[in-house]
C-alpha cells in the first residue's frame, strides 16, 4: 500500500515537475522583489511611467517570448513537434532562472530541461543554446546599432554597412563543414561522437539558419526597440541614447556579468549605454536616468514572471 502511494507521488511529480519548477521561481522571484524594492514602491513608478504605455510595453516584452519559444521549436522540430505550450513553459522557466541567477548560471538549465522534456542529449542542446547566444549578441549589436545609423549624416553608407554586419554570421555558417572536418581529424577517437553530437545541435542548412537569424532579429529587435521607447518616454535623450540605453542593459543579461535578478548591474549597464551614445552627463541628468533605468528594468523583472504565469495558464494537457 505505502510502496504504491510512493510510486503514485512519483508519477505525479513527474508529470507536474515543470510546474512545480514554475511556481517555485515565481514565488521566489515575489518574495526577492519584495524584499529588494516593495511591491508598492513597484506600483508606484509603474504610474509614473503611464498604465497605457507600461502595459503595451508589457505586451510587447511577453510577445517576443513567444518568438524566442519558436525559434526553438523550429530548431528542434522532430522533438518539440506538436508540444509548442510544453516548449514555452521551458522557455521561461529558463528566461527565469536566467535572470534570477548570477554569472549565467541559469544557462545550464536549458539542456537539463531539453533533455528531460524532449529527450534531446545534453551536448547537443548545449551546442544550439551556444549558437543561439551568438546569434542573441550579433542581434543585441545590430539592432542597437541602428540607433548610430539614424544620426548619421550619410545615410546611404551607413544603412550599407549596417546590412553587412546583419547578414556577416552567414559568413561563419558556410564554414561550418570545414571547421567540422578539423575537428574530425583532429579529435580523439573517444571524442567523435560529441564532435557528432555538436554538430547536431547546429542548424541543418543555410535556410535554417537564415530563420534563426530572423526570428533572432525580431525577438530582439522589438524587444530593444521596447526598452528604447520606454527609456525615450521617461525622458532619455537623444534617441541614439535610448538605444544605448537599451543595449546595454540587456547586454548585461547576455553577457555573464549580471548579479541575481540583475540588481545593480542592469540598471548601471542602462546608464553606462546611455551616457556613451549621447545622454547629458550632469547630475540633474545623470539622476533622471537612474531612475528611468530602473523602471525599464522592474518591466524586465515584471514581464518574465507574467510570461511564465502565462505559460502555466496555457499548459496543454499531457
Amino acid at each position: 500500500m505505502n510502496s504504491d502511494w510512493q510510486l503514485s507521488r512519483r508519477a505525479w511529480l513527474a508529470r507536474n515537475r515543470m510546474a512545480l519548477i514554475s511556481v517555485a521561481a515565481i514565488a521566489a522571484y515575489a518574495l526577492f522583489v519584495e524584499w529588494v524594492w516593495g511591491w508598492l514602491v513597484l506600483s508606484r513608478q509603474w504610474v509614473e511611467v503611464g498604465f497605457s504605455s507600461a502595459l503595451t510595453a508589457l505586451g510587447l516584452l511577453i510577445a517576443t517570448y513567444f518568438v524566442r519559444c519558436y525559434r526553438i521549436y523550429d530548431y528542434f522540430p522532430e522533438q518539440t513537434a506538436g508540444q509548442f505550450l510544453l516548449l514555452f513553459r521551458v522557455t521561461q522557466v529558463h528566461n527565469l532562472l536566467n535572470i534570477m541567477l548570477p554569472f549565467r548560471a541559469g544557462e545550464t538549465s536549458f539542456p537539463l530541461l531539453m533533455r528531460a522534456e524532449f529527450g534531446v542529449p545534453l551536448l547537443r542542446g548545449t551546442s544550439a543554446l551556444l549558437v543561439m547566444r551568438l546569434l542573441d549578441l550579433h542581434a543585441l549589436l545590430t539592432v542597437a546599432a541602428i540607433g548610430l545609423v539614424i544620426g548619421r549624416s550619410n545615410q546611404t553608407l551607413a544603412w550599407l554597412l549596417w546590412s553587412m554586419a546583419l547578414l556577416s554570421p552567414l559568413a561563419f555558417f558556410l564554414l561550418k563543414a570545414r571547421i567540422l572536418r578539423l575537428a574530425r581529424r583532429v579529435a580523439p577517437a573517444r571524442f567523435m561522437h560529441h564532435v557528432d553530437e555538436f554538430e547536431a545541435g547546429l542548424p541543418e542548412h543555410v535556410p535554417a539558419f537564415l530563420r534563426a537569424l530572423a526570428m533572432t532579429m525580431l525577438n530582439w529587435g522589438v524587444k530593444v526597440a521596447v526598452l528604447a521607447w520606454v527609456l525615450a518616454i521617461m525622458g532619455v535623450a537623444p534617441l541614439a541614447a535610448s538605444f544605448g540605453g537599451a543595449l546595454g542593459g540587456e547586454l548585461s543579461s547576455v553577457l555573464p556579468v549580471h548579479a541575481p535578478a540583475g540588481v545593480g548591474t542592469y540598471a548601471a549597464a542602462i546608464v553606462a549605454g546611455a551616457v556613451s551614445f549621447g545622454a547629458a552627463g550632469g547630475q540633474a541628468a545623470l539622476e533622471m536616468l537612474g531612475r528611468a533605468s530602473v523602471n525599464a528594468h522592474l518591466l524586465i523583472i515584471v514581464s518574465a514572471v507574467a510570461g511564465t504565469l502565462l505559460s502555466l495558464a496555457l499548459r496543454a494537457k499531457r
